[in-house]
């Protein structure tokens, strides 16, 4: 297997500290869940009717699902306003790792 550059790249916005290692966590899998179920929702929208639709369908509410649970978990042990400015952060460095990954000529 490869290494995820997107992945590690998320990875390496993990601050040091059990507080705010704990809440970059959380928020770097709500990214990471997000996205999954972004794409998924592109696979299934792609597709005609039927088996596949509905499987990629599912997955992708469950990768909702999913977001919303960490994004919910951060919201209990820290402040709003704390998780938001994290989370924009965090976003911020995301929008930067996408936009140096290696472009793949499958992808064009």
């Amino acid at each position: 297997d490869e290494k995820d550059p997107y992945v590690n790249g998320l990875r390496q916005c993990f601050r040091r500290g059990s507080d705010v290692f704990f809440l970059d966590r959380l928020l770097v899998a709500g990214v990471i869940e997000a996205r999954g179920c972004e794409r998924f929702t592109l696979v299934a929208e792609a597709l005609p009717e039927g088996k596949m639709k509905t499987f990629y369908d599912t997955i992708a509410k469950s990768e909702a699902k999913h977001h919303t649970l960490f994004i919910d978990l951060a919201h209990e042990y820290f402040d709003k306003q704390v998780v938001a400015q994290r989370l924009e952060e965090i976003l911020a460095i995301e929008a930067d790792i996408v936009a140096n990954l290696p472009h793949r000529a499958a992808l064009h």
